[in-house]
Formats: structure tokens, sequence, C-alpha cells
């Protein structure tokens, strides 16, 4: 099945074009097509460099289907930012990368020294072993570029190398109670004072049947040393 997406090519070449008449500013156009406008920041810089590296045909490619990134593309994309030959949105249109945060997370890998690897689905998305422990911060971001991307959930665990599933367990929270439910909880062990009278109760009675294990136990040996004492 093919993916829906929020902009087709056709209105972001219009939006390009527009733009590079000198006829309206990004925020006009953010207005006008009803594109997100965040931190001073919006797509429309992005189909630029896609529009000024490849003109209007830079939009049709691979519109069917999720863009795939060999491991050799992502290391000369890497070592191309890294040698200044251009901004995140520059290296990003002449690899026709689709987004600038997948090749700053590749930038991440690279200089955590970790491999950069080829585009498996299977491999890195679906199998348990993809699955991996992330913080809040990390969370919040895959969140925020899941919904960003029209919820696609794979391309997004691809992209963190995180799996499906936990992708879309972090949205499926967030839309319900938002970024508080994205805190992993397991492991958080709440004091007495946290907790109501009635698991309070329970924990004084398994406290107290340990305590009282422990005293028989305690007798138990004591018998059993006087015992051998009396051989």
């Amino acid at each position: 099945m093919s993916r829906k997406f929020k902009y087709s090519p056709e209105i972001k070449v219009k939006a390009c074009e527009e733009y590079l008449s000198g006829n309206y500013s990004i925020l006009d156009l953010c207005n006008r097509y009803d594109i997100s406008y965040k931190k001073g920041t919006c797509s429309i810089y992005k189909w630029l460099s896609i529009y000024m590296e490849s003109g209007a045909k830079g939009f049709f490619y691979n519109t069917q289907k999720n863009k795939q990134y060999s491991k050799e593309l992502k290391l000369q994309a890497v070592e191309d930012y890294l040698s200044g030959k251009g901004s995140l949105r520059d290296i990003s249109a002449k690899y026709r990368i689709k987004d600038s945060r997948s090749l700053r997370s590749w930038i991440s890998l690279y200089n955590a020294n970790k491999e950069l690897k080829d585009y498996n689905p299977k491999r890195e998305v679906y199998m348990a072993e993809a699955r991996r422990k992330t913080t809040i911060e990390e969370r919040k971001e895959i969140v925020e570029h899941c919904i960003d991307h029209e919820r696609n959930y794979k391309e997004t665990a691809s992209l963190y190398d995180v799996s499906y599933s936990q992708v879309y367990s972090w949205v499926k929270k967030y839309d319900a109670n938002g970024e508080a439910a994205l805190i992993d909880k397991r492991g958080h062990h709440k004091t007495d004072d946290e907790v109501d009278e009635l698991e309070r109760l329970r924990r004084e009675n398994k406290r107290l049947k340990r305590h009282l294990a422990e005293q028989d136990r305690l007798t138990e040996l004591l018998k059993k040393a006087k015992e051998f004492e009396g051989m």
C-alpha cells in the first residue's frame, strides 16, 4: 500500500516557485498551505534545498514507497557534512534524503563510533533484538518525529534504531496523556508515603511475614546448634 503524503509534489513545487518569485514570504506560504511553522523553521526550507538542487523533478522521486539508504550513501553524506561541504539541508538535498533529521541521526551515530548500516526493516524494526533502552529526551524526540512525518512508525523506528512496537506504544501514550506518559516507570518503587492506606497495610503484612520467617529460621538454627553441642 502506498503512503499518503500531506503535501503533494505539485504543492511543494508551487510553494518553492512562489517564494522564489518574491511575492510571498516563508510565513505567508506556511499560512497559505497550512504548513507547520515551529521555532523559526518549517518544511519549506527543506523543499527549497531540493528544488535548488534538482528542480521540480526532485519532488517526484520515490514518492510511492519508503526511502531506503545504503551504508555507503549514509557514510558519504556524513563525511560531506563534517568536511564543511554544505549545511544539513544542502547535504540532504544533494543525496535526496527526505529529512535532515535523518542525516543528523547518522552524524550522531558516526561521532559515537557506531556503524552506519544498510536499511533493513526486518532486522532493525520488527525483530526483538532491535529494542534498546532510551532516555525520556530520546522518546520525546522520536514521538515528535513520528507525528511530524504522518505517523510513519516503521521509518521512525528504523531512523532511531528502536522497534516498531516501541514507537507505536510511545505515540499512543503521548496521544492519551502527553509527555508525562513517556516516562519509563519500570523499576521505580514508590515509598510508603506515596501509596494509599491499603497498600501500606499490605507492605507491613509482607514485612511482618518475612520477619516471622526469619525468626523461625533463627530458632531452628539455634536448636540445631544446641543439638550439635550436646553430641
